[in-house]
């Protein structure tokens, strides 16, 4: 399973994005499932690269492929622009997580 940790502030704007695991894991293999690993990375990797061409807020990143670990944090004031990459990457793993739900998904919100 994918476990998705979002960081959110006291204001509900996303400082942050901590992720663990693989959706190919689960004990039920079902057809199709490897997809929503696919999908997870690519928005998660897409927001994490969109930010760094297309503003001029610092964050850290870090990566540990083989574990399927991923964690994103800015470390300074976030723009309009990153605020609208961080909703639609949110936006997009829920649509995921309604859809295809546990064993492959799981996001939770911590307040930081």
């Amino acid at each position: 399973m994918i476990s998705v940790t979002i960081s959110v502030d006291s204001e509900h704007c996303y400082q942050g994005i901590d992720l663990l695991g693989h959706a190919g894991f689960a004990d039920d293999y079902q057809e199709g499932q490897e997809l929503v690993c696919a999908a997870v990375s690519a928005l998660v990797l897409n927001m994490a690269n969109s930010v760094e061409q297309f503003t001029d807020d610092l964050f850290e990143a870090d990566e540990e492929e083989e574990k399927g670990e991923f964690s994103f944090r800015f470390t300074s004031g976030i723009s309009a622009e990153s605020k609208l990459l961080m909703n639609s990457l949110v936006f997009g793993l829920q649509n995921i997580e309604e859809d295809y739900g546990e064993p492959y998904i799981k996001i939770r919100f911590k307040e930081v």
